[in-house]
């Protein structure tokens, strides 16, 4: 090997450390003698080899799975839960100085938030009121990594898993709620219906002459109808007057 291959490799070697090349969506946490000096790129970044040294920051959103965590509801419920967390770093110089690993630091701290704000609801919360859960856990890591300089955008829980035994007796409640529901709204028919034949029936005390008229409609109805024998009630109201003409004396 020549002497001018040796410095020519030597400048290349060199150019490798004192250049550096940032994407648009990357930043640079540069250190001056082991002190914080600036953030600098996208784009060209020249460092001086030995004395400044450079980490590199991504700004873009990453999607974090959160482990399945056993969580005990406020019912005294089992239940395993995952969930998905949304974050991106907005400060790189906190991202870098004030944590050592902001990616495994959020992840422990979504798993313990997760544990602990599920832990504070019932079991029914639990799926049917996920928008609001989320919203909670967000704000909770959102504020306490933000001394990160980190923001949580989203989170969502995917999955509330039962065992059998549970899942049995959850479907056992709703049938019987839907039982329920049934006999109300069937006793709440009769108490309609019952009320309108009060109404029906009040009419037709107030007026005598409707009440011959159903008579003698209800008698058509019966007249239709293909039968050998034919039964129909006789009221009271029409024998009243005969009734109160043999009452009366008979030089009346």
């Amino acid at each position: 090997m020549t002497f001018m291959t040796i410095l020519v490799v030597l400048a290349l070697l060199i150019l490798w450390t004192v250049l550096n090349v940032l994407i648009e969506y990357e930043r640079g946490v540069v250190f001056f003698l082991g002190r914080y000096q600036a953030i600098k790129g996208p784009g060209l970044i020249i460092l001086i080899p030995g004395i400044q040294k450079m980490v590199r920051v991504d700004l873009r959103t990453v999607v974090m799975d959160v482990p399945t965590q056993d969580v005990i509801s406020r019912d005294n419920v089992s239940v395993k839960v995952n969930a998905v967390i949304y974050f991106r770093v907005m400060d790189p110089e906190k991202a870098i100085i004030q944590v050592e690993n902001f990616h495994a630091a959020t992840s422990q701290l979504a798993q313990t938030t997760l544990r602990s704000v599920l832990g504070q609801h019932e079991l029914d919360e639990m799926l049917a009121e996920r928008d609001r859960l989320n919203a909670d856990i967000q704000k909770i890591l959102d504020e306490q990594t933000s001394a990160w300089g980190i923001k949580v955008s989203n989170v969502e829980i995917k999955h509330v898993d039962l065992n059998e035994s549970m899942v049995r007796a959850i479907a056992r409640q709703a049938e019987a709620e839907r039982e329920r529901r049934a006999k109300v709204i069937h006793a709440e028919g009769e108490l309609q219906a019952s009320e309108k034949l009060l109404q029906a029936a009040q009419t037709l005390a107030k007026n005598p002459q409707s009440m011959q008229l159903r008579f003698l409609q209800t008698l058509t109805e019966i007249a239709g109808e293909r039968s050998s024998v034919i039964a129909f009630p006789l009221p009271i109201d029409l024998l009243k007057p005969l009734l109160q003409a043999t009452d009366k004396p008979a030089g009346g």
